[in-house]
Parts: structure tokens; sequence; C-alpha cells
């Protein structure tokens, strides 16, 4: 299994992991990005436990702020 990781507070909003990857991304109220589905591992972290990161690997080779990892 890899896991995905957003820094959510880390986030400026820009949309591009919401653009390139919708299926496992959308924007949030605060013009924020979120995981879907992901698990609040406190600090404002978030993660996913996925069998295929799919789209993942574009939408954080493609954040401007590099808070989106994959292990």
């Amino acid at each position: 299994m890899a896991k995905i990781i957003q820094q959510r507070d880390k986030c400026i909003g820009c949309g591009t992991c919401v653009a390139v990857c919708p299926s496992f991304w959308h924007m949030g109220d605060d013009g924020k990005s979120s995981l879907k589905d992901a698990k609040d591992m406190g600090g404002d972290k978030f993660e996913l436990e996925v069998e295929d990161v799919g789209c993942n690997k574009e939408a954080a080779s493609a954040c401007p702020v590099q808070v989106i990892t994959i292990e």
C-alpha cells in the first residue's frame, strides 16, 4: 500500500492537484485543496492509503509548494 500525504496548512490553494487529479482532490470551503477520504493525522497533516497512486504522482510533482508526498 502507498500513502498519499498532504501538509494542508502549507497549501496555497492554486488548484493544480484538483485539475490534474480530480478523482482524489477537491477544493475546500476555505480555498485550500483537500485529499478526499483522507485521515486527519493531526498538525494539519492528512493521509490516504491507496493500492494505486494513479494521478497523484502528477499532482505531487505539479504542486508549486510541494505539500503532497507519496510514500
